[in-house]
């Protein structure tokens, strides 16, 4: 079949294909454990899922604005403002069924074909695959391990030029779990102000980080509000993978057009999720704070793991809940690596060229599982290694 051009570069996510064949050896017997989705494994907070249960037997089953519920809309922009230190206005705010419309649509109302777009490898797959639908050039830039998987500012500073459209930024990262140093947004911010260029950053690991860490937002840095969209959402922090709340906060004439790309397509996120979303906000975080919390003491223990391991370094990431170890000594190619540990030692992990080409010679794993879990793959990948 002729299908159209803009999709021939789309491809699965690692994840899923992975997820897939673990699950086929889960079906003849095999037991395995699983590291390679990036999900909580904690459930939707008691009071977050009453308030959508409540509102469900309330009749708040209808249609609402394509942009979101007047009241969410306006609680996102307090509680985003607050943690980030900026004013936001409600009618910057664009509330989408999970948080990828609010990559993929600000990208398609900034990027014409033939637009030159900026974004890291190792990334998040979507971020390719978006700017392909939209007709831009994507052009990668190398996270570097030894920056704490930063940007590499020399290859940055080689790449940008005056076709450059849009920056896309994600801290803390997904893959890596690093955090962009304030120095390195400055860096960037100052270049896309220099380039007139537009700044996409995916903030939706803000609240999982570490050690007392922040991961600052390039849209508090001075000119910079005025061409950056935040992505953030609901999935991660409150553990709302399945309930699909995300948003954008972004200039009201970009918003504008968001909304109407939300209008033709999706037309508007669920209304109940959406009363959800509210208590998540403004109801007790100390549910946050613990799940933080327990993710720090799976952190310790799976990259204490890891560096035991033969032929294995990992850095301590700073936030989000993935490692992301070094196997280059190894020998092999990530995907043999990945591949032999599901098969040989039952251990579900993603292989770091499933994220782009820079992150061949790594792995990923997720700690978003037991302890006891993660001590077990440990325990299963040392036997094979």
């Amino acid at each position: 079949m002729n299908f159209a051009t803009r999709t021939h570069h789309l491809a699965p996510e690692g994840a899923y294909q992975v997820l897939s064949r673990a699950q086929e050896l889960e079906a003849q017997g095999r037991e395995i454990v699983h590291l390679e989705i990036g999900q909580p494994d904690f459930a939707t907070f008691s009071h977050v899922s009453s308030a959508g249960i409540q509102a469900i037997r309330d009749g708040h089953t209808c249609y609402t604005p394509p942009a979101g519920m007047p009241s969410l809309r306006a609680a996102i922009a307090e509680d985003a403002g607050k943690r980030r230190g900026m004013d936001f206005r409600s009618e910057q705010v664009v509330v989408s069924p999970g948080a990828k419309p609010n990559l993929f649509f600000p990208t398609l109302a900034l990027v014409e074909p033939g637009d030159e777009v900026i974004y890291p490898n190792p990334g998040f797959p979507t971020y390719q695959a978006m700017i392909g639908i939209a007709g831009g050039v994507p052009v990668p830039v190398p996270l570097l391990e030894e920056k704490g998987f930063s940007f590499d500012l020399e290859a940055f500073d080689a790449l940008i030029n005056e076709r450059t459209k849009l920056i896309i930024l994600n801290s803390p990262s997904n893959p890596t779990g690093g955090i962009m140093p304030l120095a390195d947004l400055e860096h960037i911010a100052e270049a896309a102000r220099r380039y007139d260029c537009w700044v996409l950053s995916d903030e939706i690991y803000t609240r999982l980080v570490y050690d007392g860490v922040e991961a600052p937002s390039i849209a508090a840095l001075p000119g910079m509000v005025e061409r950056t969209v935040i992505m953030d959402g609901f999935s991660k922090t409150y553990s709302m993978t399945g309930w699909r709340l995300g948003y954008g906060i972004m200039p009201e004439s970009l918003a504008d057009k968001v909304g109407l790309l939300l209008t033709h397509s999706v037309g508007c996120t669920a209304h109940f999720t959406q009363y959800a979303g509210i208590e998540a906000l403004t109801g007790p975080q100390e549910e946050v704070e613990e799940m933080v919390a327990e993710y720090a003491r799976r952190r310790e223990v799976i990259v204490a793991g890891l560096n035991a391991l033969p032929g294995v370094t990992c850095q301590n990431p700073q936030g989000a809940f993935y490692v992301f170890p070094n196997i280059r000594a190894l020998g092999k190619s990530s995907h043999e690596v990945a591949d032999w540990l599901l098969e040989e030692a039952g251990v579900a992990l993603l292989p770091g060229s499933a994220f782009g080409e820079y992150g061949e010679g790594y792995l990923r794993l997720s700690y978003a599982n037991s302890v006891e879990n993660i001590e077990l793959a440990l325990e299963r990948m040392g036997d094979v290694l």
